[in-house]
């Protein structure tokens, strides 16, 4: 994959402890998208960052739809959006439940339109569930409809092992969205999905433009990374010997980052803190030179020996 690569830093809130500030550390710094989700925080993260999003309106925002809280399922049940069935799973993208979040994320973030609206882990308890493709078609159709309808801009995929299990591909979501479209443009704008060095295998991927990562480019979607420390677990598995094999001089932390920030076909990575120094470090990182993807497959080569 040629050309120059250039990896955007975004915000991610799921881990925030204090939503508001992580956003307000990331705005001042000139983050150009926030990632967020009815149900972070508790339900509480959405209306928690809205403020910063009113004052930073060329911040982009992208929520979900999925998961619930006891007390949005109680609401979404009282209004007819919502079966006992999905109660119980506490996760729900049937079309009625997709419109009743975007119109409470809309709300509760303060913004007439929402940049991409995702499906959370659509391959929730699915093998209990029925055909999950069907499940997503339909999904998708409330989605082309909010698209259509200027609620949203667009919408994608946040996933941590749909990819991985085979529950779909990138071409099955592009296949899915047409059919609910019924025409070969459609909404579909975005995937998420989890790489790190220890979700290393999408990188090795991407190097030969298979998988997630150089499928999703090759169709002319975004592509964001989650989880780039693995939920913070890097820090600790990271030795001093890996990051100096990574990249001499280099942090822990600055060596996970920098291995995700070149993974070739990325849009961005989403971090998550509410520290002006760790901003400013990873931001660092991404904006400075990335990995050759000769060295790139060295260390991928290396890890998932290591994983096997």
């Amino acid at each position: 994959m040629g050309g120059p690569r250039v990896t955007l830093l975004g915000l991610g809130t799921y881990r925030s402890h204090d939503a508001a500030a992580s956003a307000s550390v990331a705005a001042s710094a000139g983050c150009p998208l926030i990632d967020t989700a009815p149900v972070y925080g508790n339900g509480k993260h959405q209306s928690a960052i809205a403020p910063v999003l009113r004052e930073h309106p060329s911040i982009r925002v992208t929520s979900k739809v999925g998961y619930m809280t006891e007390g949005q399922a109680r609401v979404a049940l009282s209004a007819g959006d919502l079966t006992g069935e999905d109660v119980r799973f506490r996760h729900s993208i049937a079309p009625e439940y997709v419109r009743h979040q975007i119109a409470m994320s809309r709300t509760e973030l303060r913004r007439p339109v929402l940049d991409v609206v995702y499906l959370h882990n659509p391959e929730h308890d699915h093998q209990k569930r029925g055909d999950l493709h069907k499940r997503m078609r339909d999904a998708f159709g409330a989605l082309e409809e909010a698209t259509a309808a200027g609620a949203i801009r667009g919408y994608g995929v946040a996933t941590w092992s749909g990819f991985d299990t085979g529950a779909f591909t990138v071409r099955d979501l592009v296949r899915l969205a047409q059919e609910a479209a019924g025409r070969p443009e459609t909404g579909l704008r975005a995937i998420q999905l989890p790489v790190s060095l220890v979700k290393i295998a999408p990188i090795r991927d991407a190097l030969l433009g298979n998988g997630p990562i150089g499928r999703a480019s090759e169709a002319g979607l975004e592509v964001w990374a989650s989880a780039p420390l693995h939920g913070g677990k890097l820090v600790r598995l990271v030795n001093e010997r890996l990051a100096r094999y990574i990249s001499e001089g280099a942090s822990p932390v600055e060596a996970a980052l920098l291995v995700t920030a070149s993974a070739p076909g990325l849009t961005g990575m989403l971090i998550s803190t509410s520290s002006t120094e760790h901003w400013a470090n990873a931001a660092s990182v991404v904006g400075g030179p990335l990995l050759p993807e000769t060295r790139i497959k060295d260390i991928s080569d290396l890890l998932l020996r290591e994983h096997a």
